[in-house]
């Protein structure tokens, strides 16, 4: 029995479903359509470039495994891609070939080779004559300031990364260390810097790693007697990105050649970007000397983005998809998905997926749907401004009170109350915390948070304070 694209592809997806979660098969590969098979190439219909490019960043491994196993060794992927645009003719994705079929439906074939996009980094000194060796970035160019929109949230960030992408090395944000919680666009960031690096100096030797690679890498050094080389190969990057340097708690020896290696690139010049879920003041079981010089730099927080920022990424998602979507429908994402960018581009793609392929206009109802999916099983994070409120009022005073300088033992209280429940309900910093809560320093509020866990063991009104308001902030 002779093979067909829809035979092929169902016996793909059947593998790819018994190896993801059913929330993942059902959002990123059951709208996919098997278009034609020509010897060993599968032609699938996806509906928007940012669907292709979500399949290639996240699923490209299990794609491969499921094709060379129908296909063989020499099977390709080509990415069909074609979306109905149900809100007239508006074609802003000017790079999507029309169809001869419908005036409103376009589409574009992206031949793909089914290659990792983020190959597994090699060591280059394991190779004689380390310095004629081309190190790959494993930078991800789809990453860029382009598409890293700018907003309250992340101006100080998204400013110090462009001047270090303009003069690499040569500005006092050297180290820069970008921190914030998941989903902000941290990775993002360090990527874009690197890519802008590149574009602007080719000749320089530009390095994206995890910190969890880099320690694997130090592992195997150690394991194969070659430690300097591993120290060498890092000592010859012009600009070394690690993300989630935070990982190396705790990691005593790849601390100390981090610490040589960094020491090494910073006197010479060279530029080291770090990004961390948090700041440097927050890290636990790093060492104070590795410490010292994440705070030689500069250390810019990435925040949850506010309302403005949410609509003009929602907006620059659908233009790049061609995608022209009511503004009520908009203002109804922005507002219900405040906290996660990720979340926010992924309940975008959503939508427009089961639009696409379920030939629906996208109306309030299924925004609101998928909306649900995304949000329902998530533990909404309260703001500090939300939390000082609701100190304030179970208090009966002023938010301006609570912040305010006076060492009334009653208001002091509530100020550390409200510091103790910031901590605790979001992923601020404790300099975050203290900045919005009366200007204070990241040192009063742990003291606000060892105050508060002391005098609850010990003190049974204070304790009932505790309880109340957790309850109100938790509801």
């Amino acid at each position: 029995m002779s093979k067909t694209a829809e035979s092929v592809w169902n016996n793909c997806l059947a593998f790819i479903e018994d190896n993801i979660s059913s929330q993942a098969y059902k959002t990123w590969f059951e709208p996919i359509k098997a278009v034609k098979l020509a010897d060993c190439s599968l032609s699938i219909q996806v509906p928007s470039k940012f669907f292709y490019e979500w399949l290639e960043e996240h699923y490209v491994k299990i794609l491969k495994v499921a094709l060379t196993k129908e296909l063989g060794k020499n099977a390709k992927l080509v990415y069909i891609i074609r979306m109905e645009n149900t809100y007239g003719n508006k074609q802003p994705f000017t790079e999507k070939i029309p169809s001869a079929n419908r005036s409103n439906l376009r589409s574009q074939e992206i031949d793909v080779p089914l290659k990792n996009k983020s190959p597994e980094l090699k060591n280059p000194f394991v190779i004689p004559g380390i310095r004629n060796v081309k190190i790959e970035s494993q930078l991800n160019p789809n990453y860029n300031f382009e598409n890293f929109l700018e907003g309250e949230s992340n101006r100080l960030a998204r400013s110090a990364g462009l001047a270090v992408a303009n003069k690499p090395g040569g500005t006092s944000f050297n180290p820069l260390l970008i921190f914030g919680g998941v989903g902000l666009g941290k990775t993002h960031l360090a990527h874009a810097i690197g890519v802008d690096i590149k574009d602007k100096y080719p000749e320089k030797t530009v390095l994206y790693i995890s910190a969890e690679k880099f320690t694997q890498q130090y592992i195997e050094s150690v394991t194969k007697n070659n430690r300097n080389d591993f120290i060498h190969f890092y000592q010859i990057i012009d600009v070394l990105i690690v993300d989630d340097i935070q990982l190396l708690s705790g990691k005593a020896g790849t601390q100390d050649v981090f610490f040589h290696i960094f020491n090494h690139l910073h006197q010479n010049g060279k530029q080291v970007i770090l990004t961390s879920d948090k700041a440097p003041v927050d890290m636990i079981d790093i060492e104070q000397r590795l410490l010292s010089r994440f705070k030689w730099g500069l250390s810019a927080e990435l925040n949850h983005p506010d309302y403005a920022t949410r609509i003009a990424i929602i907006k620059s998602k659908l233009y790049r998809d061609g995608v022209d979507m009511p503004e009520e429908i908009i203002e109804f994402l922005a507002n219900n998905i405040k906290t996660n960018i990720r979340e926010l581009e992924g309940a975008i793609i959503s939508l427009i997926a089961h639009s696409s392929f379920n030939k629906k206009e996208i109306t309030i109802d299924l925004a609101r749907k998928i909306v649900d999916n995304y949000v329902k099983h998530t533990k909404r994070e309260v703001s500090i401004e939300y939390i000082q409120k609701v100190v304030s009022d179970y208090f009966q005073m002023d938010v301006s009170t609570l912040q305010s300088k006076t060492r009334k033992r009653h208001i002091v209280q509530a100020r550390q109350l409200a510091m103790f429940f910031a901590k605790k309900l979001t992923k601020a910093s404790l300099a975050s915390i203290g900045s919005q809560i009366g200007q204070r320093d990241h040192a009063t509020v742990l003291h606000a948070c060892k105050t508060v866990d002391n005098l609850s063991s010990t003190d049974k009104q204070f304790r009932k304070y505790v309880e109340d308001l957790n309850k109100k902030l938790t509801l």
